[in-house]
């Protein structure tokens, strides 16, 4: 179990996570790296000192990032601790071997993070506020960054750096493309109508009775910030909207729509060539007074890919050519021809081919949106600003949500009663059902606060707790009566396996048990891993078989997907060979090998690094 945790958070991406983690931790104000006050330490990592918010904090993102898996909360707990004390040891020895990461690198991380982004691209005033908002300053955030990206780019160099061998790579084929020849009986579930004794079934219920219980429930007490609803509590009269909608212009305006064509008239090193390629420019305007501009492009342009459609560029994009060639096409009229335009590339005459101006909405037009628009921007503001106050007022008042429901304006709402696995309303979020039933939780406490949706956030805590419980005989007595049928017939289909298996040991053929039992042995030669002759798990536990030794075939029992037995002798294992199809192949088997052996590098790596620091770890108080 430990081992499929790790595979999902400690793998080549887990930097990827580590960044993420510091862009939240930096956002909603958790100072994961900012020490925590007088109370003493849980973690020590080379003297820096993580605190027991350090550490819950850690597991609740850790968690999230497992959404969906099934684990127990103290497995979880204990690779959340592992995580938090494994990027801290690798963080510490990137920066002792003073690796770095340029300002452009992080600028251009930053500036993709969908948080500082408004129609997706990088506002510079919403960074800002969200940073004020924190009461952290840019060189501080970029700080933390950089060392999240520097720790990423060192794993990178590790995994990236390895490689697969050709012998490697014929050796996967070997087992991949491997085929078995195969003989088996299937030995089917006969169901048992017999019914069993009252003792019976009360000795069944008695020993089975974790597989009669109904499911834990709870329903919780919780307090929600959202951005829409502190949106419609915002008022704005006329003067702040029309302030707003000037300032925010282009997000009412249709860009302009300008499509051109060109004619190039190249020159090269020679000192000629320019003055002639002029000239030549020149001929070709006066020529256009009796001349169609696409025609004249397909008979003399130099740029042979837009000559044959008439020197057609498409639409026009600033940022794209040099300064001058846009200068003159953005001053151009529809259907205008320039003079000759010089670049590096030659001379060019350019045409307007296509116009439609841009427009600005005027504001009584766009009225409605404007204070949407502008509703929204104030409860973004705002509601980063509660975020970090309710993660703190959640935190000092474990014991009840009245202070966060003060603090918000509304009061705790309520839910009906869920699973673990089933919920309404917001218990329809896996998170906040994962958050409900967590063990800070169920002892009484508050809940982090939850992101649900990316503009909301909840704190609960639990307001009623049902544990599971078991059901009364009474109420599952045909259940518990079936199940000893069921078990009955298994207990037949196993007694006839370890007989068949037993004639095979002493020297009888698959066909000959088979058929003294009235059952049928079937062969299957070059049974392959791919193969759909049977059900795929049983196909994944044949090629698990071990291989028959000093011509004896291997002898194996197996589940049979339809219920019963599967008695299988394998006689012979067929090495794999790479076909033509598998050439095809190798580059990306090659890739997947090499990533295979970068991890564990990695890994190796990481742990020896870790083996080497001083770590201390207090056990936490209950």
């Amino acid at each position: 179990m430990l081992l499929e945790i790790r595979e999902k958070v400690h793998g080549v991406f887990a930097s990827i996570i580590l960044i993420f983690i510091c862009v939240l931790f930096g956002l909603w104000g958790i100072q994961n790296y900012l020490g925590g006050g007088k109370e003493a330490p849980v973690v020590t990592v080379e003297g820096k000192e993580f605190f027991q918010r350090d550490v819950n904090q850690a597991y609740q993102q850790y968690a999230q990032n497992l959404a969906g898996m099934k684990f127990d909360e103290e497995t979880l707990k204990k690779q959340a601790l592992e995580k938090l004390v494994r990027d801290e040891v690798l963080l510490q020895y990137v920066q002792a071997e003073n690796l770095i990461v340029s300002d452009d690198t992080a600028r251009d991380f930053i500036q993709s993070l969908e948080y500082f982004q408004k129609d997706g691209k990088f506002d510079k005033t919403q960074y800002q506020t969200l940073l004020g908002s924190q009461g952290m300053s840019s060189a501080e955030f970029v700080s933390r960054i950089k060392k999240a990206l520097v720790m990423e780019q060192f794993q990178r160099a590790i995994v990236d750096s390895s490689f697969a061998t050709p012998a490697e790579i014929a050796g996967f084929f070997k087992i991949q493309n491997q085929t078995r020849d195969i003989e088996y009986v299937t030995v089917p579930l006969v169901p048992v109508s017999q019914q069993p004794g009252e003792d019976e079934i009360a000795a069944y219920y008695q020993q089975h009775q974790d597989d009669y219980r109904t499911d834990e429930q709870v329903s919780v007490e919780y307090v929600e910030l959202s951005v829409d609803k502190l949106a419609s509590g915002i008022a704005a009269d006329d003067d702040q909207l029309k302030a707003y909608y000037e300032d925010q212009k282009a997000q009412f305006t249709t860009q302009e729509r300008r499509k051109i064509s060109h004619i190039l008239f190249a020159f090269g090193k020679d000192k000629d060539a320019d003055a002639q390629a002029l000239q030549r420019a020149v001929k070709a305007k006066q020529d256009l007074q009796a001349k169609d501009f696409a025609a004249l492009a397909a008979e003399v342009s130099d740029d042979k890919l837009t000559a044959k459609n008439g020197g057609d560029l498409g639409l026009f994009n600033v940022g794209v050519m040099e300064k001058a060639f846009e200068d003159a096409a953005s001053k151009l009229k529809l259907g205008e021809v320039s003079e000759p335009v010089r670049s590096a590339f030659g001379y060019h005459l350019i045409k307007v081919t296509e116009l439609v101006p841009g427009e600005i909405k005027p504001y009584e037009a766009v009225k409605t949106e404007v204070a949407k628009a502008y509703q929204k921007g104030q409860a973004e503001a705002k509601f980063n600003t509660l975020a970090e106050k309710l993660a703190e007022v959640s935190y000092e008042n474990p014991d009840s949500l009245a202070a966060a429901a003060d603090l918000l304006g509304s009061p705790a709402q309520k839910t009906g009663e869920f699973t673990r696995a089933n919920g309404v309303g917001i218990a329809a979020e896996e998170k906040v059902r994962a958050a409900a039933f967590s063990e800070d939780v169920l002892k009484g406490g508050n809940s982090e606060p939850i992101e649900v949706g990316g503009d909301k956030l909840v704190v609960l805590r639990v307001a009623s707790h049902q544990p599971a419980a078991v059901k009364e005989l009474k109420d599952v007595k045909k259940e518990v009566i079936a199940a000893i049928q069921r078990d009955k017939a298994s207990q037949q289909a196993i007694a006839v396996a370890d007989q068949v298996k037993q004639d095979l040991a002493s020297g009888k053929t698959l066909a000959q048990a088979a058929e003294a039992r009235k059952l049928a042995s079937k062969k299957l030669d070059g049974l392959a891993r791919n193969s759909t002759q049977l059900p795929a798990p049983v196909v994944q536990e044949i090629f698990k078989t071990a291989k028959p030794q000093a011509g004896q075939p291997s002898i194996a029992v197996l589940e049979n997907a339809g219920g019963g037995k599967l008695v299988l002798a394998i006689h012979k294992v067929n090495e794999g060979v790479m076909s033509e199809a598998d050439k095809s192949k190798q580059a990306a088997i090659s890739k997947n090998i090499a990533a295979a052996f970068g991890k564990a590098q990695l890994e190796a790596v990481l742990n020896a690094l870790q083996a080497k620091a001083d770590i201390e770890i207090r056990p936490e108080k209950q």
